[in-house]
This record gives C-alpha cells, structure tokens and sequence, in this order.
C-alpha cells in the first residue's frame, strides 16, 4: 500500500517559548542557492556554475486577532534594539493529530507586522500576519512519540524539540 501524503491544513507552530496561539497559514517555505558562474578564456562558450551562498526566503505566520499581543510585543523589543532570536517548529499533523513531518526555522526574529484589514460590509475574521526573517531552515524528520531523529547535522532531537 503505497504511502498517505499529509495533508496542508492540519499543522502546528511553535515559537521558542513564547504562547502565541495558533494559526490558520505559514507561507514563505523557500531555500534558494545563488548561481555563480565562471569561464576561463580556454573553455567551451559556456561557463561553469558551482553553487554559491544559500539563502532562505522570510517566513509568514497569520492569524485571527485575539486578546493575545505576544507576537507584535516581540517586533516592537526589536524596534528597541532588543534582537530575540528564536527557533520556529512548524509540524504537520497526521489525522489522529500525532505530529508528522517537521521544520526546524533557526534563528528567527519578526521584520514585519501586517494588521487586518477593516471592512464594516463583511462578515469574515480579522487576520493579523507577522513575517520572520531567519538564517535557517532544516527538515527535521517525523516527530513520532519518544522516537529520536536527527537532521543530518549530528543534532539529536526527541519529539521534535530540539535539546530534548
């Protein structure tokens, strides 16, 4: 039996230590190497291309507007030169609700506060967004209750948080 894929609209975030509820979409996934090209003067007409510096694309967390400022209090200690840098969890969820597949956002901090839109006509929640910049983004595995898994780099991890 060939295997199930997960599904997008069951997920998780978590955000170091701080309690900042759910969200209903995570956008920004990207890992993109820069081309570098070279050619000395004997070679074909084309150059050759090596891989050069990775870059990760910012991340987006949005999300319905609650009581809960936890976020937008993180972007203005930022605004005062107070640079937190946390680790950003974001797991799928299978359909029992056990963590599957997950990603691992080091380094992460917000660079952007997006408030909702106001519209007196509509009947529809109001979304607030916060998008991270990072330096890093790792496929950590499928966070399977006490399992350990690693990341590639040596790192152990159990139940999906690192250090655990």
């Amino acid at each position: 039996m060939p295997l199930q894929p997960y599904r997008n609209f069951r997920f998780q975030v978590e955000i170091g230590d701080l309690e900042a509820g759910g969200f209903s979409e995570v956008t920004g996934f990207d890992a993109t190497f820069d081309v570098v090209e070279y050619r000395e003067g004997d070679y074909e007409i084309t150059p050759m291309k090596m891989p050069g510096l990775m870059k990760y694309g910012n991340i987006t967390l949005k999300q319905g507007v609650a009581d809960n400022t936890v976020l937008y209090d993180w972007l203005m200690s930022t605004l005062n030169g107070e640079i937190d840098l946390k680790t950003i969890i974001i797991s799928l969820l299978d359909e029992s609700g056990q963590v599957g597949p997950q990603w691992q956002v080091i380094n992460a901090w917000p660079v952007k506060y997006t408030a909702p839109d106001f519209n007196a006509t509509s009947s529809e929640v109001a979304f607030e967004s916060i998008e991270f910049a990072h330096e890093g983004l790792t496929r950590i595995g499928v966070g399977v209750g006490g399992t350990e898994k690693t990341d590639g780099s040596g790192v152990s991890r159990k139940n999906g948080s690192p250090g655990a």
